[in-house]
């Protein structure tokens, strides 16, 4: 797979499930990848695509659209999504969960010399991040709430990530600022790095926000955790995701035959 900076059109090894286009790697092969750019590589972005992308993408939503067809790998970060995918459309996806990809460079691939810059979280987070794995070079800009609307606030994002080189540019912004902010970085040029689209994956690592135990994550079932642990959230989220993808997985299946 080309090393693109923006990649609109999808490589001949890109997996095409519910009009989205998934990158086919797993995550190993999506943890070598990263790691194997070079620390000044144009800067270029990774996104994690779940059934809350792929709806928007497939409902033609400009922010989501623009953010996924922009980035470089789109990995395949949703158990339900991979399902539906073999059952209902005959496609196989591996999976490259964001969180699993998080936790496995925060566990060895990051050295605590390696250049880091975040965009979005904490100063809670930030402190835990130095703490528990001994990060001495991170820098931290935290953008104002609804920044993805304001292209002043967006260019203070873009100019803060050129004006710190790092390796690894955590965008913890959210879906789908974080993809949106990561086309905006690579379109203006001059960034170096690997842009990290990640959503929650920086809370779970650092002990702020708990994960789903592993035998819910193994069944799919991470959403029903979330949703235990913030209602209101979740269930907006949920009618807008969980819902209509099996809508789009049964028009797919329906499609096929």
């Amino acid at each position: 797979m080309s090393d693109e900076s923006l990649s609109d059109q999808p490589s001949a090894d890109d997996i095409l499930a519910f009009g989205t286009y998934f990158s086919a790697l797993d995550g190993h092969q999506a943890l070598a990848a990263i790691v194997g750019r070079s620390s000044d590589a144009a800067f270029a972005y990774v996104c994690t695509p779940n059934a809350v992308h792929v709806v928007n993408y497939e409902r033609g939503e400009p922010r989501f659209r623009a953010g996924i067809d922009g980035a470089w790998l789109r990995l395949c970060d949703s158990r339900v999504v991979a399902r539906l995918a073999a059952t209902m459309a005959g496609v196989t996806l591996p999976l490259a969960l964001g969180s699993d990809l998080t936790a496995d460079l925060l566990a060895g691939a990051i050295r605590p010399t390696d250049a880091i810059t975040i965009i979005g979280g904490t100063a809670e987070m930030e402190s835990r991040l130095r703490q528990q794995y001994g990060w001495t070079n991170v820098v931290r800009h935290d953008p104002p709430f609804g920044f993805i609307g304001d292209p002043a606030a967006i260019a203070a994002c873009v100019n803060f990530v050129v004006a710190h080189p790092a390796r690894y540019v955590f965008l913890a912004c959210g879906a789908p600022q974080s993809e949106v902010l990561g086309r905006h970085i690579a379109e203006h040029g001059g960034a170096v790095g690997t842009g990290l689209c990640i959503g929650a994956s920086l809370l779970f690592a650092t002990g702020l926000q708990r994960r789903a135990p592993l035998f819910m994550q193994r069944a799919g079932l991470e959403w029903l955790h979330r949703l235990i642990q913030e209602p209101k959230r979740m269930t907006t989220r949920l009618r807008k995701s969980q819902l209509p993808i099996l809508t789009l997985a049964l028009r797919t299946r329906l499609a096929r035959r």
